[in-house]
C-alpha cells in the first residue's frame, strides 16, 4: 500500500513538473488599469492634509491639482500617476508623502447595435469576444446576417474614424471555428446588419446608430 502511494505521488510530481516546463512564455499577466477621462482620484497628503483634494480627469486628460497645477494623467497607471504628481510636487514641497486612490472609474464598454434583441452598451467586466457581446445583447434576431458582422474599431481615442472588419459568426459551434470570433477592445462597436447585403469601406467614420437602435455612442 505504501509502495503504491509512493508511486502515485511520484507520478503526480512528474506531471506537475512537465506542466510547469511547458507554460507558454507568451502568456503575460493582464496589464494594470490605466486612467481614463471621467475617472475620479483622491489625493491625501500625510504631512499636509490641507492640500487634500478629489479630482476628476477632464476630457483633455488633465486634472487641476492644488500643488502641481494642471497635470495630464490619462493613460497612466495609478502608480505612474502618483510618481508624476510627486515629481511635480517636489518643486514646492519638501519630501511630500502622497496617497493616491482611485475613487471612481469610467466603465469600459462596447456597443452592440443592429439586428440583436437588445441593442445596448455592454460593460466590459472581463475579456470579451464579439460573440459573447452579442449574446449579452440578447442574441441575433431572425433578420440578422450572422456571416457579415461589422466591427468598428477607433484608429485612436481622439478620432471618430475607425478601422472596419467583417466577422463571420454564423453557426460557430466547434472549437475549430472559434478563430472566426474576435476579442474586443473597449470602445469597439459591433453592428449586426439585416440579411440584405451592406457594404462598408475598410476605413470610415463610426456611424451613429442611436436612431436605428436606440444606442447613443457617447
Amino acid at each position: 500500500m505504501a509502495r503504491h502511494f509512493l508511486l502515485c505521488s511520484m507520478l503526480i510530481l512528474t506531471c506537475l513538473t512537465a506542466m510547469s516546463e511547458t507554460v507558454d512564455p507568451s502568456l503575460h499577466p493582464r496589464e494594470r488599469y490605466k486612467l481614463h477621462t471621467g475617472d475620479s482620484l483622491v489625493l491625501e497628503y500625510r504631512l499636509s492634509p490641507e492640500l487634500n483634494q478629489t479630482v476628476t480627469i477632464g476630457p483633455d486628460g488633465y486634472v487641476d491639482l492644488n500643488v502641481a497645477g494642471a497635470v495630464k494623467l490619462e493613460g497612466l497607471t495609478l502608480v505612474e500617476a502618483r510618481e508624476r504628481i510627486l515629481q511635480l510636487d517636489s518643486a514646492r514641497l519638501n519630501s511630500p508623502e502622497l496617497n493616491l486612490e482611485l475613487k471612481d472609474f469610467q466603465r469600459l464598454y462596447v456597443v452592440v447595435a443592429g439586428q440583436v434583441m437588445n441593442p445596448s452598451r455592454i460593460e466590459m467586466r472581463e475579456d470579451m469576444t464579439a460573440l459573447q457581446a452579442i449574446m449579452l445583447a440578447g442574441g441575433f434576431r431572425d433578420s440578422a446576417k450572422e456571416s457579415k458582422i461589422v466591427l468598428f474599431r477607433r484608429l485612436n481615442s481622439k478620432s471618430d474614424m475607425a478601422e472596419v472588419r467583417v466577422l463571420n459568426l454564423h453557426h460557430i459551434h466547434k472549437t475549430a471555428q472559434l478563430e472566426q470570433d474576435m476579442e474586443l477592445q473597449a470602445g469597439d462597436v459591433l453592428y449586426v446588419p439585416e440579411n440584405a447585403t451592406t457594404q462598408f469601406g475598410k476605413i470610415m467614420r463610426i456611424p451613429n446608430f442611436s436612431m436605428s437602435s436606440g444606442v447613443p455612442l457617447y
